[in-house]
């Protein structure tokens, strides 16, 4: 039996789709929750070599970044912005998880850095994700910038990836202010 060739596209490109990488299929939604997530001993951990769980990104806002190494310095203007916010520890937490898998680099080099970022900014909490499971669990870009919020519940109410513009920013800090005043 011949196929026609276009049943034979609509073919391809269903078969295409099935086995496109997951983040392209099913990113973070948002008003979900996200799927519970631990990291520890060869998956990765907090690099004060705690286990990390996801289960802790709940009862205040928090900002979730998910970073390829490569992508270290991107979003710099958001940084800072998140900085100059100062908001209060008790509403507001961050955590930088590093997607140690997506780069070339040796593990001992990023931790060491990680380890120093600590120092520096003693109120993130940074974790490394030595084997994508974030990429695997929560469908996030692999080589690339992501930042999350959550609310207070546990669910995502933004979802970016890669450069955000000002007006990105802008909107960012104030949906963090405005959920931070909602209990």
């Amino acid at each position: 039996m011949r196929i026609s060739s276009g049943l034979q596209a609509v073919w391809l490109l269903a078969l295409a789709m099935a086995y496109s990488s997951p983040q392209v299929l099913a990113a973070p939604k948002v008003g979900a929750s996200l799927p519970l997530v631990t990291l520890s001993g060869e998956a990765g951990g907090r690099v004060d070599g705690q286990s990390w769980s996801s289960q802790m990104l709940k009862d205040k806002v928090w900002v979730v970044f998910y970073v390829a190494p490569s992508h270290r310095d991107d979003n710099q203007e958001l940084k800072d912005a998140l900085n100059v916010a100062d908001f209060p520890g008790e509403k507001y937490g961050s955590v930088a998880v590093i997607n140690m898998a997506s780069s070339w680099l040796p593990n001992s080099i990023i931790a060491s850095a990680l380890k120093s970022n600590q120092e520096k900014y003693p109120k993130v909490v940074y974790v490394k994700d030595l084997d994508r499971a974030l990429v695997k669990e929560w469908h996030l870009a692999d080589d690339a910038f992501v930042m999350l919020i959550i609310d207070q519940k546990g669910q995502v109410i933004s979802a970016k990836e890669g450069d955000l513009s000002k007006d990105d920013i802008a909107a960012s800090i104030a949906l963090i202010k405005k959920t931070m005043a909602t209990p």
